[in-house]
């Protein structure tokens, strides 16, 4: 029997694409109507992953479980947890208008009771490849059995710019900086990322256009902790609420928070690269490249199709 710890992967699902027009994570792409969650659950299984929680929202709870939830249960454990706007710490309120969730940092919040084993966290609608679930399990097992240290182990995968970005529009990202050691020092979320010629440009808060090479270092919400990471986490979002708690748009990323706790010197991150090929649906003009692209990795072998059976 195996001695390696447990893993759990987290898969935040709550949002309903507003940009892409309709629940994505249910819309088919592989080559016999797989959708990109089959992937990234059967690549975490390949991985080793025991158990799946999938963040969604409550009104759509059961056509998730209908369609998806049931589809993973006779192979792995399954649990749902629920992002609420009204899940907030003590004495704080939903400010009136607001109608969007918290953001990622409040997503995995909400999985929290759910949780009791180190865990990846991913987007319900990205692409990671096998190699990046294996490298984050590799590393959760190491970080796990490493026991306490004085900062809190955190780790991702982080994949260049240029192999993220879309044609059809623009895309938010985590800007990453490191050591010479892959250790992160900085991550920067930064929206309406867009395509260019040399690159990628985005506005700066400040004013002006700032310009990327497309080699930078991002995160794609691919995340590996340890459980004693949620009070850590429950911490920084409590902050947040006291400085954006009357917003009705500002949202608690999970960069944010990561960020924040790496410059209190309360964690440090290791960034993992891999050479995995990353994709997504951002927009619906960006679902005939993944289903190429599916299809061109089933044909190479490197997937069965179909991946299992779709009931």
């Amino acid at each position: 029997m195996s001695t390696n710890p447990p893993l759990t992967l987290v898969v935040l699902a709550a949002g309903m694409g507003s940009r892409y027009g309709g629940l994505k994570q249910l819309d088919p792409v592989g080559p016999h109507n797989e959708v990109i969650l089959d992937y990234s659950v059967y690549d975490a299984l390949q991985a080793g992953v025991e158990k799946v929680v999938f963040v969604i929202r409550r009104d759509f709870e059961e056509s998730f479980r209908n369609t998806l939830g049931k589809r993973f249960e006779g192979r792995m454990a399954v649990d749902y947890a629920f992002q609420t706007l009204d899940a907030l710490p003590p004495g704080c309120q939903v400010p009136d208008g607001r109608t969007k969730p918290w953001g990622t940092g409040h997503a995995i919040l909400s999985a929290r009771e759910a949780v009791t084993t180190p865990f990846m966290v991913i987007n319900a609608d990205d692409f990671y490849g096998r190699a990046s679930y294996q490298r984050l399990a590799d590393y959760l097992r190491q970080a796990a059995a490493s026991g306490a240290t004085e900062k809190e182990p955190l780790s991702m995968v982080g994949f260049r710019l240029r192999n993220t970005l879309s044609e059809h529009g623009t895309v938010a990202r985590g800007l990453c900086q490191c050591d010479d050691a892959m250790n992160l020092r900085s991550v920067v979320e930064v929206t309406s990322i867009r395509k260019t010629a040399n690159g990628a440009a985005y506005h700066a808060p400040g004013g002006g256009i700032t310009e990327l090479t497309g080699d930078e270092l991002v995160s794609m919400n691919m995340w590996g902790f340890l459980p004693s990471f949620f009070p850590l986490l429950e911490d920084r979002f409590r902050r947040f609420m006291e400085e954006h708690g009357k917003s009705d748009k500002a949202e608690f990323y999970i960069p944010f928070a990561v960020d924040e706790l790496i410059q209190a010197k309360r964690a440090s991150t290791r960034v993992l690269t891999s050479n995995s090929q990353w994709f997504g649906v951002t927009y619906q003009e960006d679902k005939p490249v993944v289903v190429a692209a599916l299809k061109a990795l089933a044909e190479d072998g490197l997937y069965p199709t179909p991946l299992w059976p779709l009931d």
